[in-house]
């Protein structure tokens, strides 16, 4: 199969791109940014004008400076530009371990030179454990960068090439031993933005070999390399009960979970990772002490908290998960190392003509912002990333449960409400004439235990900013459109009635007592009608409410339009108008729209939004949900249809690695067999070169021996 096509970044001063990466360096804190190559091209007829390109690649062999300056050399003919040759060539590949930039200078003709930069601009010598250090960081910057089907990765960084970095066993094998000699360095890489600490099993070397595993279904491999990781260090078993969890090994799992957690009664990773398993098998009530002593061993952590919110909601115990999440610790969102580069003078980004796909050609005309209603645009929510990301998931889970109103109820039950804290305040002679609350500690009220507090902050402190944000959104002007009230969080459905509406978080409600969940409450929870049990909600939580609330509005809306529009087309039923063309929206804004009903998990309404969008154009965002519903539905040959199509979308963008799209591949094959796949796809009315770069998935999974693949 031929290669991805080139992009080209031409530059306005020649090795600008150079001089923006070595100022870069000293500010990259973990993997560092994807692989820069850099060429300087002459004109032919001209020989005395120069030009400056460049463009970014991932995948690549690190091994050695020969392999870098082998792909050098796949630049040096073009198909595209035939009136300049190159004459020289720099590839850098950033060593994270070492923070170095390692660098791999050619000339054309004439010799290869290998050196290292450090951060303060010095050169060194480069040794073959940098090459060890630098081949790894290659593998795992590979995993990182890559999209998951959707796009979102393609879209941040323009000009990058990305190949699979382990195509063959032999490159497997190499991979895993540099993991396996440089496990113990793995925290110096940093870890994902919901882990504030990186430590042993929790950092991006752990994610990128668990991520690897994962995709390919080398669960032999992954077992093999944490046996013997774990016989130094007990603590990784929770890394090989992961593997052997995913690797339908769940006998050993429980045993080894059992013997490692009695060695390390504290460790909570362990904790988590046998708490995620009873879990997933519906043992919320064994799960939960396993979670709180999760909680106890690691109260810094947002993972502990999360899960232990998790299991409350699984529970129905819609308190003690506010409370929870509430006592979450937020961390600042810290993006991957992106490149920063200067201004270009222009962008050349070719497309191969025999894997052209012209279904797919209309999404290359990007996003019009034009194209989209005000209302949808500013909906703050869909740029949550990281801890608040995963909290704001986590209070749409329990809207999606019981409901906006019930939620606004427990909610006042379980939080100092801003006109109450006030009242309270200003009472002669309760003496809480200072603000402050009396009774036991709030923090620890969900874990039922005694602990220290879950932030290490002092509560006290936080009333100010109790419910602040409903001031701000007390004065935002009511739609006509606001019509619809919310009463099933499940029913995804909105009723065209005048008289009702979304209810607006109030900041002073009536303390009636609200079971949680089911008929007969906990007795253990605590009565939280007494203004000295409540506790003070975090500032960045009641940001979330309201931005919940805004989300629901403009949902409430869509839906309400939908059922307008719907309505008035059924007695026209003959008539070739129908709701969707009464209902006009852009493909934009109908993304936008399958984004907010699947963070607001009304998941049919969302895919209806998707399937929308793509009877305008072609949209990998919304193809990818598609796709998902369909993986769920056993639909395989529909999975394979929007699968050649996002395969090919990628490609088109010089990406011809996806883990998540592997993935879909490889467990296909594990259901149905490689040779069903292979007749499915061939059988597609689509031009063969198109239908080969499938092919090529379906030929890893052989390559890596993966369950059906012979047959």
């Amino acid at each position: 199969m031929v290669a991805p096509a080139i992009p080209e970044v031409i530059e306005q001063e020649i090795e600008a791109a150079v001089d923006s990466r070595n100022d870069a360096l000293p500010t990259l804190r973990e993997l560092g940014p994807p692989d820069l190559v850099h060429l300087v091209k002459q004109s032919i007829k001209s020989g005395s004008r120069q030009t400056g390109v460049y463009h970014h690649v991932t995948g690549i062999d690190a091994s050695s400076s020969a392999s870098l300056a082998a792909y050098i050399n796949t630049l040096t003919q073009s198909l595209y530009d035939k009136s300049n040759k190159v004459i020289s060539g720099l590839y850098c590949c950033y060593n994270a371990f070492s923070r170095l930039d390692m660098r791999v200078e050619v000339k054309i003709p004439g010799g290869v030179e290998s050196y290292c930069i450090d951060e303060r601009g010095d050169k060194r010598v480069a040794s073959d454990s940098l090459w060890l250090e630098t081949f790894l960081c290659g593998v795992l910057r590979a995993y990182s960068y890559a999209d998951d089907g959707s796009g979102d990765t393609i879209k941040k960084i323009i000009a990058v090439r990305r190949f699979d970095p382990i195509t063959s066993t032999d490159v497997e094998h190499k991979f895993l031993d540099a993991a396996e000699r440089l496990f113990f360095k793995g925290w110096q890489l940093g870890s994902d933005p919901e882990i504030q600490i990186p430590n042993l099993v929790s950092n991006h070397l752990t994610t990128g070999l668990l991520s690897y595993i994962h995709t390919t279904g080398r669960y032999a491999s992954g077992q093999n390399l944490f046996e013997k990781l774990r016989s130094r260090d007990s603590e990784i078993s929770s890394l090989l009960a992961k593997v052997l969890i995913s690797g339908d090994e769940e006998v050993k799992a429980v045993r080894l979970l059992k013997d490692a957690i009695e060695e390390l009664p504290m460790d909570y990773s362990l904790l988590d990772c046998q708490a995620t398993f009873l879990q997933s098998k519906g043992n919320l009530e064994w799960a939960s002490p396993l979670a709180q002593r999760a909680v106890i061993a690691a109260p810094s952590e947002f993972g502990t908290w999360s899960k232990l919110a998790e299991i409350y909601v699984g529970l129905e115990q819609w308190d003690l998960a506010l409370l929870t999440l509430n006592s979450c610790p937020m961390f600042t969102y810290t993006d991957k190392d992106a490149p920063r580069m200067p201004e270009p003078a222009r962008v050349i980004l070719p497309v191969l003509s025999n894997t052209a796909l012209d279904e797919i050609d209309e999404s290359m005309q990007g996003y019009d912002s034009e194209m989209v209603h005000p209302n949808l645009r500013k909906l703050s929510a869909a740029g949550y990333k990281g801890t608040f990301l995963k909290a704001y998931s986590l209070l749409t889970d329990i809207t999606s449960k019981i409901g906006w109103d019930q939620l606004l109820r427990i909610r006042s039950q379980v939080f100092v409400m801003e006109e109450e804290y006030r009242s309270e305040k200003s009472q002669p002679g309760t003496g809480r004439t200072t603000g402050k609350l009396t009774g036991p500690n709030p923090s620890t009220t969900a874990l039922r235990v005694p602990t220290p507090e879950a932030n290490g902050q002092n509560m006290n402190r936080r009333a100010s900013s109790t419910t602040r944000g409903e001031h701000e959104e007390a004065d935002s002007p009511t739609t006509e459109h606001q019509t619809a009230e919310v009463t099933n969080g499940n029913s995804g459905t909105a009723t065209a009635s005048e008289d009702t509406s979304i209810e607006k978080p109030e900041h002073t409600v009536a303390s009636t007592e609200v079971k949680s969940g089911s008929e007969d409450p906990d007795p253990t929870h605590a009565n939280y009608t007494h203004f000295q049990h409540k506790r003070l909600c975090e500032r960045w939580l009641d940001n979330l409410f309201m931005v919940l609330y805004e989300d629901l509005r403009i949902y409430t809306i869509w839906r309400t339009d939908m059922a307008r529009a719907k309505a008035t087309s059924e007695p026209n039923s003959s008539s070739p108008t129908t709701s969707n063309t009464v209902y006009s929206k852009s493909a934009e804004e109908w993304e936008i729209l399958g984004e907010l009903a699947e963070r607001l998990h009304h998941f049919p309404e969302a895919i209806e939004a998707y399937q929308s969008c793509l009877r305008i154009r072609f949209s990998p965002k919304a193809m990818r949900a598609v796709v998902k519903m369909w993986e769920e539905d056993k639909k395989t040959e529909n999975v394979l249809q929007g699968m050649i199509r996002l395969i090919a979308w990628q490609y088109r963008w010089y990406s011809e690695f996806s883990p998540e799209l592997l993935r879909i591949i490889r467990k296909l094959i594990e259901e149905d067999g490689a040779v069903k796949v292979r007749s499915i796809v061939q059988a597609t009315s689509l031009p063969q070169p198109v239908l080969d770069l499938t092919h090529r998935y379906v030929e890893l999974c052989a390559t890596f021996r993966s369950s059906g693949s012979d047959g």
